[in-house]
């Protein structure tokens, strides 16, 4: 436990370290958390991928617990083996799939022990579920904290499953603002495909490829401008950057829809700020969200955003100042919005800017690991 000679040890206990706005940010957190508060180690309760390759410090330690689908009570005895010996002082979970861990945990003798809800997925997109609401009711008096990233969150933690506001925080993601800025990387995207030249109209967004995140309507929202007679859309170009299980039914409805000249699919990619700051429009349109890393990250970008009003993202998304809010599954709404900044450029560049000064005001990620490290030194000390 406490030992006067090193850093507090914090354990990061998530599903699977991969590819996503959660492990984005618990990266992010870690990378940029000074050395001398806190070590870290990670405990993934299935496995992870080379994703653990982004985290700077080769000290911080990843585990997998190798958990089998549906329950599986050896997991339990595994994670309090680990926290045996590991012997952190804070244990972080996160999201409902980890939240039962709070068990093994207590039972390992970690004093401090947080959980954080990031968003929903598809199974509870909104947040109504009963048997999930019992569950955080249930393990609720062996946590110390509940950590909500948007307000939208805090409220459904306060007012829907009845947590006491004493042990609710809300904290916001931060974006690095040295990396993602609006400096494109000129020809770099044309010689990664073959479909995007010099002068295109790049329509993009990112995220994983799944029901979740809905890049069905963003395609639907696409084929109407591009038989919209209103616009030009022969330099238009749809960029989806990110993997997934959907990937072979978006490539499929983007043939139906005889666009695949004009819909690029870049897979996951190591160079997001860079590809960011080469799109022209940002979109989100997903069905969910908690707060979304990508917003952000395209805010930071100068990009204007065009985004689905779920979740948190009227938090992020100043509506008419930095960008445009839309139903969710709407097709239609999207397009309307997407038009409105390909016919004006001039209010899709002011809000861009715009953009860049709110994420600078509110969303650096100083400020996040602040916030953190206030959030962990209440509890210690």
């Amino acid at each position: 436990m406490l030992d006067e000679t090193e850093p507090p040890l914090i354990v990061h206990m998530i599903f699977r370290l991969d590819f996503g706005g959660l492990e984005n940010g618990l990266v992010n957190l870690i990378n940029h958390m000074p050395t001398e508060k806190y070590r870290h180690a990670i405990i993934c309760a299935t496995d992870f991928t080379d994703f653990k390759k982004r985290i700077n410090d080769t000290s911080v330690a990843v585990y997998a617990l190798n958990k089998k689908p549906g329950n599986d009570l050896s997991a339990y005895y595994r994670l309090w083996k680990l926290l045996r010996k590991l012997k952190p002082d804070i244990i972080h979970s996160r999201n409902l799939g980890t939240i039962e861990y709070v068990i093994p945990s207590l039972l390992a003798g970690v004093r401090y022990r947080v959980h954080g809800e990031h968003g929903r997925d598809m199974s509870d997109i909104d947040g109504a579920n009963r048997k999930y609401i019992l569950l955080r009711r249930l393990y609720n008096p062996f946590l110390r904290r509940f950590v909500a990233l948007s307000k939208d969150l805090e409220q459904w933690l306060l007012n829907t499953v009845g947590i006491n506001a004493n042990k609710v925080v809300q904290l916001y993601n931060g974006v690095d603002l040295t990396r993602f800025h609006s400096v494109g990387i000129g020809n770099t995207l044309h010689s990664i495909s073959l479909q995007i030249h010099a002068g295109d109209v790049l329509i993009g967004t990112v995220g994983r490829l799944q029901s979740e995140k809905d890049q069905v309507t963003l395609i639907n929202a696409f084929s109407l401008l591009v038989d919209d007679g209103r616009i030009d859309s022969k330099t238009l170009k749809l960029v989806l950057i990110g993997d997934g299980p959907d990937r072979e039914m978006l490539e499929n409805l983007v043939a139906r829809k005889s666009l695949s000249e004009k819909v690029v699919f870049l897979g996951a990619r190591n160079d997001i700020p860079g590809l960011l700051s080469s799109l022209d429009i940002f979109v989100l349109p997903s069905r969910g969200e908690g707060i979304s890393n990508t917003i952000l990250e395209a805010m930071a970008c100068s990009l204007p955003v065009v985004a689905t009003r779920v979740g948190g993202n009227p938090e992020l998304v100043k509506e008419n100042n930095t960008g445009l809010l839309v139903p969710s599954n709407n097709p239609e709404k999207m397009a309307d919005a997407l038009r409105v900044y390909l016919t004006d450029k001039v209010l899709a560049q002011k809000h861009g800017r715009a953009g860049r000064q709110r994420v600078e005001s509110y969303f650096s990620i100083d400020k996040m690991v602040a916030s953190y490290v206030e959030m962990y030194d209440s509890l210690i000390k």
